[in-house]
């Protein structure tokens, strides 16, 4: 098999791990609610006397409590000991009852319940993601350059909530003769995430961004592989907040790589 062939068929086989990832337990298409949390206690159930009602669950889950401070507390509704949650912006916590999967999570220092229901049968509906045809030239190794010093920006969201980022690298890169620059604003050191936005938004991909997580990551080099480019969790649900690209990562071509726009994308 040529190096060729092995690119695709690795291809093939993280389309398919995407997918899966998408329909899990834990994926972004059975999530039937975010609430945004206040201090004070809320009961949770799907019982109408709840003051969070949901479409799926227990009767009565239990009760969530926000002090003061913004610490969080899950009351069950079984007579269980409290759970006092760890929050954490970037490993939210979670937390099981029957059927549901709840996390709480952390935004501009506001805290959202946000509520899974591992039987829902939404899952199963998404058969596939259109792709572009695949094509090696758009796995691009793109020089790594450290900024002289971290750059703060202000990036707006799906919802409408501005948030602060910062970026420390930046990957620099040549298409057809031009030469582009892409700031990463979220991931890890070992995965630099990069919201991006480019023509095909017009008609073909999702209309807000999509993203593209760096791999092969060294001092001075990073691969950027855009048939690897993706929907936004945000396309696949309405309970998401979503970054939206800077303006240094609004790129003026074409890039007919990776996930195109589905077909009822939210």
């Amino acid at each position: 098999m040529s190096a060729s062939q092995d690119y695709l068929a690795e291809l093939e086989s993280w389309k398919s791990r995407r997918l899966a990832a998408l329909k899990g337990p834990d994926g972004w298409l059975n999530i039937i609610g975010r609430f945004w949390l206040e201090t004070g206690t809320v009961t949770v159930g799907s019982a109408a006397d709840n003051d969070v009602v949901l479409s799926a669950g227990p009767a009565h889950v239990g009760a969530i409590t926000q002090d003061k401070t913004g610490g969080v507390t899950f009351k069950p509704a079984d007579g269980g000991e409290p759970l006092v949650l760890k929050l954490d912006k970037k490993h939210p916590p979670r937390f099981t009852v029957e059927n549901l999967l709840l996390e709480v999570t952390t935004l501009n220092g506001e805290n959202a319940l946000r509520i899974r229901d591992t039987a829902s049968t939404a899952p199963a509906e998404l058969q596939e993601i259109s792709y572009f045809p695949a094509d090696p030239v758009w796995r691009i190794e793109a020089q790594w350059v450290p900024l002289e010093a971290p750059k703060g920006m202000t990036v707006d969201t799906s919802k409408s909530i501005p948030t602060d980022v910062e970026a420390t690298h930046k990957a620099v890169f040549t298409i057809n003769g031009q030469t582009f620059e892409l700031f990463a604003t979220h991931g890890t050191p070992q995965s630099p995430q990069f919201v991006i936005r480019d023509l095909t938004a017009r008609d073909s991909t999702y209309p807000a961004s999509r993203f593209v997580f760096g791999e092969d990551v060294a001092e001075n080099s990073i691969v950027l592989d855009f048939n690897k480019a993706i929907n936004p969790p945000c396309a696949f649900t309405e309970h998401a907040v979503c970054p939206l690209p800077p303006p240094e990562n609004v790129l003026p071509i074409r890039i007919e790589a990776g996930e195109k726009r589905l077909q009822n994308s939210h």
